[in-house]
């Protein structure tokens, strides 16, 4: 009989605790028939330290602490390369603190990925939050946490956009297929081993956002298939915690990650886009946006200081 395959869970908290709380209490849900799983939370500088109360705590739930904010990107892979070293994990799912999960939300995603090989990435159906939705006022109330956040993903290279499938749609199961996507959200995403070990992890110089579409574009290149199943489902309750979408922070690094990706791996004709949109930006857009810009064109990548941007 080979031995059962193991799950490590990985959630980063910055000063987001009672998100993080929330989510992990989803997880005490979770079934595992065929697979074990622990779960690694790592607490990224919050200015308090992560305590769980004794209802969330087990043994196969652990909180590590980095000293300094590592991003989304260094702090998953801090969590990651934990896992690595204590569990030798065969799979990783990245999960955002700000969701809650369905109970069979691994199950579904392991089952479809567990046989395939070399290894892939899949991710799930996400729905907003019940009155996380950008625009719960135009929606029947009845439908408030139907409606979908994430049904797969598109990268539309011309306007240098990554952007979500059926985003703000009301679920009429019109997505219910699984398919190939352009990227896998970090908000939820299941990674075999192989492709880790194939193209390493999350690029730290992108410290927030497009940091999965990044990973996703770098696992194609190697012939690993990047899959939505939407039969797993959570919810996001969005940018709980970088601000919200719009803020400084928010704008920033879109902004800036958005420049350094179609600079990357987009065609010459993309990267021409990508300079132009860059000198339109600092011509036209606001001081984050400018300052995003040139620090794209620049190479000035990485963490920026907050109160700088």
């Amino acid at each position: 009989m080979n031995p059962m395959d193991h799950i490590s869970i990985i959630l980063v908290n910055y000063n987001s605790a009672e998100l993080t709380k929330m989510c992990l209490k989803s997880l005490q849900n979770i079934r595992a028939k065929d697979f074990s799983y622990c779960v690694i939370i790592v607490d990224n500088a919050s200015q308090k330290l992560l305590k769980l109360p004794k209802s969330l705590q087990a043994d196969h739930v652990e909180v590590i602490r980095s000293e300094s904010n590592l991003g989304f990107s260094g702090g998953n892979n801090l969590g990651i390369t934990y896992a690595a070293e204590h569990y030798n994990p065969d799979y990783i799912c990245l999960l955002n603190n700000d969701t809650t999960v369905e109970p069979n939300f691994l199950e579904h995603l392991y089952n479809y990925i567990k046989d395939k090989k070399p290894g892939c990435m899949v991710t799930p159906k996400i729905y907003f939050a019940k009155g996380f939705e950008y625009h719960k006022e135009a929606y029947p109330k009845a439908e408030l946490g139907n409606v979908i956040w994430y049904a797969g993903g598109s990268i539309d290279w011309p306007n240098l956009i990554a952007f979500h499938r059926g985003v703000d749609e009301i679920d009429r199961g019109h997505l219910d297929v699984t398919s190939l996507t352009d990227f896998c959200t970090g908000c939820c995403i299941l990674i075999s081993r192989e492709v880790l070990e194939t193209v390493g992890m999350l690029d730290d110089k992108l410290f927030l956002y497009y940091e999965d579409a990044d990973l996703s574009l770098r696992a194609g290149k190697k012939g690993f298939q990047v899959l939505y199943c939407p039969d797993a489902v959570i919810w996001h309750h969005n940018a709980g915690s970088s601000g919200g979408a719009g803020s400084p922070l928010h704008t920033y690094y879109q902004t800036r990650n958005r420049v350094f990706i179609g600079l990357k791996y987009g065609s010459p004709r993309v990267k021409l886009t990508a300079v132009s949109y860059a000198l339109r930006t600092l011509m036209n857009g606001n001081p984050v946006e400018r300052k995003a810009v040139t620090h794209a064109l620049t190479g000035k990548m990485g963490k920026q200081p907050y109160d700088k941007i």
